[in-house]
């Protein structure tokens, strides 16, 4: 099966109060997965990471095998893809905890989106740190 992945990590200050937003969708537009949790104290950065990581650790144990992933985070998505070298020692553990999942599909694809066009993961997200 066929998913796309929308995920958001953000944080209240930098570092401050972080939260992650996943939402998993088939490619009728039909939902697999909602998921808003808070996660501490984190820069947005490493929020955002542990969003895409919360998101594929799902998508594997729901059995999917092909994912498209959508993220506003263009840092992240050039450093997946190769194009942006990880130097920051934080940004390399994250980066080493997504790389080892990203083998585990037979495809994978990671796009960067505008803003507006990941309001559901962000919506979930904030939802994650007001409610902490």
């Amino acid at each position: 099966m066929q998913a796309r992945i929308y995920s958001d990590g953000g944080s209240r200050g930098n570092p401050g109060e972080a939260g992650i937003g996943v939402f998993i969708e088939d490619n009728e537009g039909n939902v697999i997965k909602e998921i808003s949790q808070y996660i501490g104290e984190q820069t947005n950065n490493v929020a955002e990471y542990k969003a895409l990581c919360r998101g594929l650790e799902v998508a594997l144990d729901l059995g999917l095998k092909s994912v498209t992933c959508y993220l506003d985070s263009e840092l992240v998505v050039k450093q997946i893809k190769g194009e942006y070298k990880v130097k920051n020692e934080a940004m390399i553990l994250m980066f080493n905890m997504v790389k080892p999942l990203i083998k585990q599909f037979e495809k994978f694809e990671i796009v960067h989106i505008k803003r507006e066009l990941n309001k559901k993961a962000d919506a979930l997200a904030n939802r994650a740190m007001d409610n902490k």
